[in-house]
């Protein structure tokens, strides 16, 4: 269906995030932190980035200003999930397409990626 860039540092979850979006079908990129994941981003192109908020060397704000400050990558949908740092993320609407707060719903992430996929095409 659609190339997606995972941004998360732990490894655990990165593994089941990525098995989740396969088995609905996407092709998965992973990243362990923010800086890996923009230079993926660069490099792909994908459909969409999903994307922690605290991980080394660049946060997901980080990574998501980057995305929006560059004109090529703009326009790429972002979605943030965050165990406890959602409130930040959604207190800068323009920076995310979508925030879920840890521990989210596989079907609640799906239904925002296919929203959003949707729009973008």
């Amino acid at each position: 269906m659609a190339l997606i860039v995972i941004a998360e540092d732990e490894f655990l979850i990165q593994d089941v995030l990525a098995m989740m979006l396969e088995d609905a079908g996407h092709e998965v990129e992973a990243a362990s932190h923010g800086v890996a994941a923009l230079d993926l981003v660069k490099k792909l192109r994908p459909a969409l980035v999903v994307t922690d908020f605290m991980m080394p060397l660049m946060t997901g704000l980080e990574l998501a200003r980057a995305m929006r400050a560059n004109a090529e990558l703009r326009t790429i949908p972002i979605i943030l999930t965050s165990g406890a740092q959602g409130s930040i993320g959604r207190a800068e609407p323009e920076m995310f397409d979508a925030v879920l707060d840890k521990p989210y719903r596989e079907e609640e992430l799906l239904a925002s990626i296919d929203n959003l996929l949707r729009g973008a095409s």
